[in-house]
């Protein structure tokens, strides 16, 4: 258990750092924020009105259709993504994870938060990502092989979504939450052991690289001779390594899956399967995991979602503007709060995810006819859930953001000082 958790947090620093990467990208961009201001025009008109009353049977706030809309969720969204970009900046740790899980709060349908999330990730990961610096990183092969297996969990995970919608728009919404129960629930209860466990130590516990040498599983499995045989890592191992085209296309299928089913980038479950289960180096997963988020997102959000009307543009938007706002914020506020502090709000910051979800969990279930409550209580449940899982997050965010500010005093003398000394140089 505790080396899946380790994985699982190698792999969200890896796609944080990643994302803190897109995001001043992006920001010191000039063309790419003219990008954004372009795709940010259809908002301001809705953004600053009023929905209109929409009838029960197109979509109205009581219909099973996708299409209510208010601006409180575009206002929502915008602070789900900043707070989303604060943990990610400042926890140096994916924030994805709390996504999907406050869309629902906030009235989305759960196949419709899926599909927002994918298409804000697609569109900040093509927005912010520097190809070719990265691309030198990839195995082309290997990246066949596993956008392959991709493609195949993608198309699977979204007509699933779709199929449980169509069937039952509450069962969907209850698998949704029910993943989120377990994934956030496992990284949550780990996380707070982890932050409990080291509080009193000096080890800042947060350099993991991954393994140094291959582990027993990716020795096994790089010695069956299954053809296509893939060749990889000669730059960092003297002849390279090989391993089977159909192990890597697998683990492709499993991250299409989960990501299109829970409206992620993938790249927390693409660390540890390639680094800890194929032994691919760090160098060469985290050019192939990039690749495959661009278009792992791209497809899911495009070919599984948008085009069936699962999608909301605004609250992408909204999104995505916050967690570039927040990143940034939260990535400047690391280097004046101790490390240990942060870690322990990350891992509040899930377990209220896991709380949301699972409080969720009996108000569609009754919902349904699998359990026999009162729905006064349900529905009382899902709104304390709710309260707690919105109430800690602004807790946490509120505290980052003061501490930025109260830091840049320090922050402004730490760039002041690179300056000085290059003067000094000279």
């Amino acid at each position: 258990m505790r080396g899946i958790y380790e994985a699982l947090m190698s792999a969200s620093r890896a796609h944080a750092k990643w994302e803190l990467e897109m995001s001043n990208n992006i920001i010191r961009n000039r063309k790419h924020l003219f990008i954004l201001a372009i795709m940010m025009l259809p908002l301001i008109i809705p953004a600053i009105g009023h929905a209109a009353d929409l009838p029960g049977f197109i979509g109205g706030k009581n219909a099973f259709g996708p299409s209510h809309y208010s601006p409180t969720m575009f206002y929502g969204s915008m602070f789900v993504g900043i707070c989303a970009g604060l943990i990610t900046g400042c926890i140096g740790a994916g924030g994805g994870f709390i996504i999907t899980p406050a869309l629902m709060s906030l009235g989305v349908k759960g196949i419709l938060a899926v599909g927002t999330d994918q298409f804000h990730i697609f569109a900040k990961a093509i927005m912010g990502t520097v190809i070719h610096k990265k691309l030198g990183n990839v195995n082309v092969p290997l990246a066949i092989a596993f956008l392959v297996g991709s493609g195949v969990g993608v198309t699977a995970g979204g007509s699933l979504n779709r199929a449980l919608f169509n069937a039952n728009p509450v069962l969907s919404d209850f698998v949704i939450s029910a993943v989120y129960v377990f994934m956030l629930g496992f990284l949550g209860f780990y996380s707070m052991y982890d932050f409990i466990k080291t509080r009193g130590s000096a080890k800042s516990g947060d350099a993991h690289g991954g393994p140094v040498g291959l582990t027993p599983l990716a020795q096994k499995l790089q010695s069956v001779n299954l053809a296509p045989m893939i060749k990889f890592d000669e730059d960092v191992t003297p002849g390279g390594r090989k391993i089977s085209g159909w192990f890597v296309a697998f683990c492709g299928m499993i991250v299409g899956f989960a990501a299109a089913i829970m409206g992620v980038g993938g790249g927390f479950l693409t660390f540890p399967m390639f680094v800890y289960g194929l032994g691919v180096s760090s160098f060469t997963t985290v050019g192939t995991d990039i690749l495959q988020i661009i278009f792992t997102a791209g497809y899911s959000s495009i070919a599984q979602y948008a085009i069936y009307g699962y999608i909301f543009y605004t609250l992408a938007m909204g999104m995505l503007v916050g967690s570039l706002l927040g990143i940034q914020i939260g990535a400047a506020t690391t280097k004046v709060v101790p490390g240990i502090y942060i870690r322990g709000f990350y891992a509040v910051a899930i377990l209220a995810g896991f709380v949301n979800r699972l409080f969720a969990l009996p108000e569609k279930m009754v919902q349904m006819g699998y359990i026999s409550m009162s729905s006064s209580i349900s529905t009382l449940l899902a709104t304390i859930g709710t309260w707690i899982f919105f109430g800690l997050v602004f807790i946490f965010a509120g505290w980052i953001i003061i501490a930025f500010i109260r830091g840049i005093p320090t922050l402004r003398a730490e760039t002041a000082s690179p300056t000085a000394s290059k003067g000094v140089s000279h």
